[in-house]
């Protein structure tokens, strides 16, 4: 009997068929003489719209409102359903005698497999491949150790209760906004709290008032210090912060104070998701996003680290013996940092071996395979660069500093300031950070009592600031702090709030738009709620490691839900739906809305029922105006497409540019095929002449 082999994707199903040595390669699936590798694509099977369950949902109304079905059911997605029925077909084979679920390890792996099987109506043995990372010998090894499927029943409990939720709660207030404020208003039990935190922190900038104060600068002897009492170092009397500077002008300044303190600060732990994802953004501008999807090509495609959707920071003990390998494999891109620590190979900070802080995952820890950093693109190198460095500090010793602070006094007032002098670099070695800055000399030689003169003492005019608006990293470590979503799943809310144009980016920061700011005052306060959302995840949590109760979770959602839709019903608050044009649309009458999108600003109709769309700007293509070079816009004329320059009013048909190889491709043409010594030199030499005719 061979095992039917179940994976969530098309290019994880084929790396995993070629490990198991499947060799029969199909559209849908790869067989061998023991498996039968297939694949979903992403979901195939997902909850049943309201218009399945009774065909008057098809119509937004109010009055129907709320949507809740006795018991949910699935359907197959129609996009996908060519899959779908491939996999039922294999899973009916009389030579298939069981299922291994190779879907991410995580919950939503798990529903993405479940539903699938719960559709085929599958009643041989499940197993379960529980891996981290997606390397030959982690294949192998976790297919030598699988798991029976009864033992992952609470993490598609816990999955399947999320859904519902999101569903439930989700549907029926977006439905009841929407249908009762007559404009596509968009909540749900994470993206709200979410959006609500935004514009808490709108609320305090715009209250904000600003306060004038002072800081006294004084320089004594070898030393630059600022006035400080009772651990204040501003004044908010320019009168009395001129008066202390003069007396101190014209004083004798004593140390009265050296203190000296040594401190270690230990390895950083590695990473999980959020962290990285705040880390990248800080430093490289990054969207949760786009990280996110730098990590699975690191994943899937090279291999190079583990599992990416972690919330732990944490290692296994039990991988204590594989941290030899993949300081090996990094060694040879990273040579310089590797070198002081090859020859010990010893993980230096052992508390990061914690089984009790690793729930489904581990740490993100690059593999034990070898990267070939020029097959990387520069996204996937930065990312790539993060996780190993963090990685290599494990090897490092922890950074030792001695602080030293002084305290100068000077006409009865005191003025400090603090050096800090690095013992051991340790880790910041390898993460760029090492400070070794000496201390001067005539600062090393000061002793209590001794006298100095006081050279200038000045006052520093300041304002004090109002909060920033949250950038990227800020949301994420909100997100995390309040429970709110997680690490799987917190990039595509953030994504969420700017579709819905409740929120955008300016400069790296958040902003509310009138959009979200009404829907903030229209939206129920306890969907308002982080507590609230973060105490469904905890539930949600406890369901997937068996302590909690899935039917008491689902019967509170359900009442939930039914007192939000009636708090939206009874409201009395009023909404203007922003972006109105002044004009007018041909097919109902109703007035126009400006949508800023993707393809440019787009107007469409404000009246749900109409779906008048028309884009305000020509699109721009991809041809540059062969005068100015700029993007030309395209237009549909009687005599077909054309492109047109705006600034150069160049116009040119759609044939008349013979479709052109762009830079990049003809230099990778141009190497695949001088590279090879097959052919030698003379077709890389034909290609290029041949590209310089098409030039």
């Amino acid at each position: 009997m061979k095992s039917l082999v179940l994976a969530e994707k098309p290019s994880v199903g084929r790396e995993i068929a070629r490990v198991l040595g499947c060799r029969h390669s199909s559209k849908s699936y790869m067989e061998g003489d023991k498996y039968i590798v297939t694949w979903a694509l992403g979901h195939l099977v997902e909850l049943k719209m309201p218009e399945h369950y009774d065909t008057k949902f098809k119509n937004w109304n109010l009055e129907d409102l709320p949507i809740i079905p006795d018991k949910m059911g699935i359907k197959v997605m129609k996009q996908t359903s060519h899959q779908f029925r491939a996999i039922e077909n294999l899973a009916k084979r009389k030579d298939v005698g069981e299922v291994i679920i190779a879907t991410d390890a995580g919950r939503e792996g798990e529903l993405v497999a479940r539903w699938i099987l719960e559709k085929i109506h599958w009643k041989k043995p499940v197993k379960r491949l529980w891996i981290s990372s997606q390397t030959d010998k982690a294949i192998k090894d976790g297919f030598r150790q699988l798991k029976p499927g009864s033992q992952f029943e609470s993490l598609y409990e816990s999955a399947v209760c999320r859904a519902e939720a999101d569903w439930l709660i989700g549907l029926n207030v977006t439905r009841a906004l929407t249908t009762k404020y007559q404009d596509p208003l968009s909540a749900g039990r994470v993206q709200t709290p979410t959006l609500a935190m935004v514009l808490e922190r709108e609320d305090q900038i715009q209250k904000f008032q600003p306060k004038e104060y002072w800081t006294i600068s004084l320089d004594s002897g070898p030393l630059s210090l600022e006035w400080e009492k009772n651990g204040e170092k501003r004044i908010f009397d320019k009168q009395r912060a001129e008066e202390i500077a003069s007396k101190a002008r014209n004083a004798k300044a004593e140390v009265v104070k050296i203190e000296r303190k040594t401190k270690s600060e230990p390895q950083p732990l590695p990473y999980d998701l959020t962290e990285l994802q705040r880390d990248a953004n800080k430093r490289f501008g990054f969207s949760a996003k786009k990280t996110l999807n730098t990590m699975q090509r690191l994943y899937e495609q090279y291999k190079l680290v583990t599992y990416p959707r972690t919330d732990s920071r944490y290692l296994t003990t039990d991988m204590e013996a594989t941290m030899a390998d993949r300081l090996g494999g990094v060694a040879g891109a990273y040579k310089e940092e590797a070198r002081p620590v090859l020859g010990k190979s010893q993980v230096l900070a052992k508390r990061v071996f914690n089984n009790a802080k690793v729930t489904d995952h581990h740490a993100i820890i690059p593999t034990e395979e070898r990267p070939n950093l020029s097959e990387l693109d520069s996204d996937e190198r930065k990312i790539y660069d993060l996780i190993v460095r963090r990685f290599l500090t494990l090897f490092y010793p922890a950074y030792e500093y001695e602080t030293i602070s002084f305290e100068v006094a000077a006409a009865g007032e005191t003025f400090t300031t603090r050096e800090t002098v690095t013992i051991e670099a340790g880790f910041k070695r390898v993460l760029g950070k090492e400070e070794t800055v000496p201390l001067k000399p005539a600062v090393a030689a000061l002793k209590v009592g001794q006298a100095l003169a006081v050279s200038s003492a000045n006052i520093n005019q300041k304002w004090t600031e109002p909060p920033s608006r949250y950038s990227e990293s800020d949301i994420l470590g909100q997100m995390e702090k309040f429970g709110l979503g997680t690490p799987a799943t917190r990039a595509e809310i953030i994504e969420r709030l700017v579709e819905t144009e409740v929120v955008e980016r300016q400069n790296g920061r958040f902003h509310p738009t009138r959009k979200g700011k009404q829907l903030i005052e229209l939206v129920n306060d306890d969907l308002k709620s982080p507590e609230l959302t973060a105490k469904w995840e905890d539930e949600l949590e406890k369901i997937a490691k068996g302590k909690g109760d899935a039917k008491a979770f689902g019967k509170r959602i359900r009442e939930q839900t039914k007192l939000l839709v009636s708090e939206i019903k009874t409201s009395d608050k009023s909404y203007r739906p922003p972006n109105l044009t002044g004009s007018k649309c041909p097919e109902c009458g109703s007035f126009l809305k400006e949508r800023n999108t993707k393809e440019g600003k787009v107007l469409v109709c404000s009246s749900l029922d109409c779906s008048y769309r028309k884009r305000k700007d020509p699109k721009l293509s991809n041809r540059r105006c062969p005068q100015c070079h700029k993007k030309m816009e395209m237009h549909n004329g009687k005599a077909g497409m054309y492109f047109q320059c705006r600034t150069c009013n160049v116009v040119e048909k759609a044939e008349e540019r013979k479709k052109a190889v762009n830079k990049r491709e003809e230099k990778k043409l141009v190497q695949k095929y001088t590279a090879k010594e097959d052919f030698g030199t003379s077709l890389g030499d034909l290609l290029k002449k041949a590209l310089e005719k098409e030039d």
